[in-house]
């Protein structure tokens, strides 16, 4: 299910101010994972613009359910990007953390004031591997 260039459209034009960093955002992820087909989701208490989305099950789900791999969303102060996977049983974000430059981040989640402040070459390096895992068949979260 591929999100259409109308709905991607409507999507970013609603970030505002940040709408130009998600633009470059999608870009990024989409020439580094082209397998992670993006879609527009609700989670961690807004929308999101989530690719590649996998079965997910917590304990406390009855039913599993779908979640990305991978996400982008605005924040009135920053910008989010989601990357949900682990590697070696180390959260992803954590494990590159010293890597992805002037960032804040926390265990799936890496926060950034302006893009220029975001390591686009260690984001390209992890989305290439997390979709070379994938179509290898691997799970990507815990």
């Amino acid at each position: 299910m591929s999100l259409d260039s109308t709905a991607l459209d409507d999507y970013l034009a609603r970030t505002g101010a940040r709408e130009p960093e998600l633009r470059a955002l999608d870009a990024v992820v989409r020439s580094s994972a082209p397998s992670f087909e993006p879609v527009l989701t609700e989670g961690m208490g807004t929308s999101l613009l989530g690719y590649g989305l996998m079965p997910y099950q917590t304990k406390s789900m009855k039913e599993p359910s779908e979640w990305p791999v991978v996400a982008l969303a605005a924040r009135k102060n920053y910008v989010s990007l989601y990357i949900s996977a682990v590697q070696d049983g180390e959260y992803v974000a954590v494990r590159y953390a010293d890597r992805l430059g002037k960032v804040d981040v926390g265990k799936s989640c890496i926060r950034f004031k302006r893009l220029d402040d975001l390591n686009l070459d260690t984001v390209r390096e992890i989305l290439a591997d997390l979709e070379r895992r994938s179509l290898a068949g691997e799970k990507l979260y815990g």
